[in-house]
């Protein structure tokens, strides 16, 4: 590999490590406080500051995955040199993760089988929206620039739109943008908890910001667009934040300073309106730049450690964390309500932290396995 393609894949995969640790975070909240889940949006009034404060940051994991998931297309185009075998490898590689959703991430959450409900979440939301990708590409870059754009820009003026997910059409518009239930019959439903249309704006922006990272493309001109596309799009949020208008939850001022802090930066995200994207977009755009600059150092290559084998790790820690929680439950019984459950909201903190230190090195060893067997074909889809 080129030294200058391997530096801009050690600052991507860094990104992408960094928002999986941080996804540890949320879905230990979701295994072990319960007891206490949040709204989306979520209820500043009730909702402990330091709850939230974990939560939205947890936002920053699904829009930077997608939007990787996007630029990471891009540069497999660039190395193949063929939008066949691009779109091709997007539409097997969005089956498979369909089909780990359906199979193996569903179980790691549920623990039923037979499953009762199937939960469709970021991995399904993935998934389908590397299958539109894979059609998407073949438009001139210009044209798909202004459909993902008015994807996430106009997707919000939809919703209005709320339709019964008895009828077939219901059903595809729970799939697209309304989050809901399908019922499949008397013992089986399903949860679109990522309706997947936004996503698909996402994940096409993030493939046509692959195109800073064309050979031709100078670090420091990739570095400098980076910056500017994040400030733009913060702006972008800011300005539409404060007029307060569209496709998002006013927000009003609280009690005090960290309320009022609160409910401005309290967004929707399922489905993730134009102001959540805004603001997470924007963000890791900016820790993707930075990461660029900063990519000799330690923490760099730690955190691409993570973001190397980024399917092996998320199944990993769902069964972890599984075993985590049953662990638990077998030593200090049930405490809130049917399940056992932290008491006070650090505690879900440190847990984060206890599984990321306990995945670290799994994770290390199948992203360097993988590195080395590039002869195994199966291997590139995790």
């Amino acid at each position: 590999m080129p030294h200058s393609l391997s530096q801009r894949l050690i600052a991507i995969d860094a990104l992408r490590g960094l928002v999986m640790l941080l996804m540890l975070l949320d879905h230990v909240r979701e295994t072990f406080f319960l007891h206490q889940q949040v709204s989306d949006p979520i209820d500043v009034t009730s909702t402990d500051p330091l709850l939230f404060l974990m939560r939205t940051l947890a936002h920053l994991c699904a829009p930077t995955f997608v939007f990787l998931t996007g630029l990471s297309a891009m540069l497999y185009h660039q190395k193949v040199q063929d939008r066949r075998l691009t779109s091709l490898f997007l539409f097997k590689r969005g089956l498979v993760l369909i089909l780990l959703e359906l199979v193996l991430v569903n179980f790691g959450w549920t623990f039923q089988f037979p499953p009762q409900v199937i939960y469709l979440q970021v991995i399904w939301a993935l998934g389908l929206s590397m299958l539109a990708l894979a059609a998407l590409l073949w438009l001139p870059e210009t044209v798909l620039l202004a459909v993902a754009l008015a994807i996430v820009a106009g997707h919000n003026l939809l919703d209005p739109i709320v339709l019964s997910t008895e009828t077939p059409l219901g059903m595809l518009w729970a799939v697209l943008h309304q989050r809901g239930w399908i019922e499949l019959g008397e013992s089986l439903r399903m949860r679109t908890s990522y309706p997947v249309l936004p996503w698909i704006g996402t994940i096409a922006l993030g493939y046509l910001a692959g195109l800073l990272y064309r050979p031709p493309v100078a670090a420091d001109k990739r570095v400098n667009a980076l910056r500017l596309l994040s400030l733009a799009t913060l702006l972008l949020f800011f300005g539409l934040r404060f007029l307060n208008g569209y496709g998002e939850k006013p927000w009003q001022p609280g009690e005090n300073v960290t309320q009022t802090m609160m409910s401005f930066f309290n967004l929707t995200k399922y489905p993730p309106s134009l102001l959540f994207l805004c603001l997470t977009v924007s963000i890791a755009l900016a820790l993707l730049a930075a990461f660029e600059r900063l990519q000799q150092h330690r923490s760099m290559v730690l955190l691409a450690q993570f973001g190397g084998a980024p399917m092996f790790m998320y199944l990993l820690h769902l069964y972890l964390l599984k075993a985590m929680y049953l662990g638990a439950l077998a030593v200090w019984g049930k405490n809130h309500g049917d399940g056992f459950g932290f008491n006070e909201v650090w505690q879900v903190a440190a847990g984060a932290v206890v599984l990321g230190v306990i995945i670290f090195w799994p994770v290390r060893a199948f992203a360097a396995f993988k590195a080395r067997r590039r002869d195994i074909p199966w291997l590139k889809y995790f």
